[in-house]
């Protein structure tokens, strides 16, 4: 479903008609997904049932729809788009259907990116003569630029995972576990206006020199360093993502001195955000700091991951990413330092702009010193 506040564009659909002529693939064939609800604004249930959008490279787009979905396909933004919609019943072979209707002599044909393994080798089977590539080297232009309307749903994200950061201090206590921690965490995040709670990461101690540390039932200690990495879907389909990391009473002298490195590691590669600025150089602005501080090797992720209507998405901050960036670009700068003891990590989601960058988050990056 989409809400009140969808930055759903009806023309994204012509624009993603056009990038499948332009890529040279014969049709694009998305299921339920990021790329379909892009697309259309359909957030389409994933069942065993196909649902496919059908954006072949000359003629019109239609809609393949279990017929008990048919309703709630045309209840959803597809249904004003004038695209056909072609329901099938329990005893047809919908992935027949979709072939049917394409040409004969298909020879390559994008698949989405988040399709099922299952249904993308009944397509397969049933275009046999055409090559599959992922949809999303055609989809990811359109996607990795957000406009105005995507940028402040990013905003409203950014705003209500802040909220949520702002009550964690009065959560973490000596004495309660991750676990504890964590569900109070996954409360707020709903209360605080998210649809859904993507993640939880509740690090305490050794635990926060693991960057995907699930909760445990560890309990928090004084003087524990903890990082807090959370982040939810909003009902517009936006994501949010958001780490800061605190300290139950007074934390280690080794921990307060390289936390400081990670401030101005993170604040550098703010900093370099800019248009034309290749992703690998605000990963090397954050990392040679961290490096020369001699903690290169307790950085051992990328700097950051393209964010909108999926959690990680394209442009990825990283070494080796040459791909200059571009106003309307969205992603997290989140260097980190895990050292094994303890860990630390400070995560904004910024948005490149005409002349420098905004970030959506707003909590303070100083250390968060919670009472024991």
């Amino acid at each position: 479903m989409t809400s009140a506040t969808s930055p759903f564009e009806p023309d994204r659909l012509e624009r993603a008609r056009q990038a499948v002529a332009d890529s040279g693939l014969g049709a694009v064939l998305l299921t339920p997904g990021p790329d379909l609800r892009y697309v259309t604004g359909y957030d389409a249930i994933q069942l065993e049932r196909l649902t496919c959008l059908v954006l072949p490279a000359t003629g019109d787009p239609f809609l393949v729809v279990p017929r008990l979905e048919l309703a709630a396909a045309e209840a959803s933004p597809v249904g004003a788009l004038g695209v056909e919609m072609v329901p099938w019943g329990e005893s047809e072979d919908p992935f027949a259907l979709v072939a049917g209707r394409l040409p004969a002599d298909l020879a390559r044909v994008g698949v989405a990116d988040r399709m099922w393994a299952v249904m993308a080798l009944r397509f397969r089977a049933a275009l046999p003569r055409a090559e599959q590539v992922a949809a999303g080297t055609v989809l990811r232009e359109l996607r990795m630029r957000k406009s105005r309307a995507e940028v402040e749903a990013l905003r409203e994200a950014g705003a209500a995972i802040d909220r949520v950061h702002r009550i964690v201090p009065s959560l973490l206590k000596a004495g309660r576990t991750e676990r504890e921690v964590g569900r109070d965490i996954a409360e707020a995040i709903v209360a605080e206006g998210h649809a859904v709670v993507d993640f939880v990461i509740v690090g305490s101690g050794p635990n926060g020199a693991s960057p995907h540390h699930e909760l445990s039932d560890r309990v928090i200690r004084p003087g524990d360093p903890v990082v807090v990495d959370i982040g939810g879907t909003m009902p517009s389909g936006y994501c949010s993502d958001s780490t800061r990391t605190y300290a139950v009473g007074e934390a280690p002298a080794d921990f307060r001195a390289y936390y400081a490195v990670l401030q101005e590691a993170q604040a550098a590669a703010c900093a370099a955000v800019r248009p034309g600025v290749t992703p690998e150089a605000v990963d090397a602005a954050a990392r040679d700091i961290i490096t020369a501080a001699g903690y290169g090797e307790w950085f051992i992720h990328r700097t950051g991951h393209g964010i909108g209507l999926e959690t990680h998405e394209d442009p990825y901050i990283v070494a080796g990413n040459t791909e200059p960036i571009e106003a309307g670009m969205a992603f997290s700068v989140e260097p980190g330092i895990y050292p094994g003891a303890h860990g630390a990590r400070i995560e904004d989601i910024v948005v490149c702009t005409a002349d420098g960058h905004e970030s959506v988050n707003h909590v303070t990056h100083d250390l968060i010193v919670v009472d024991a």
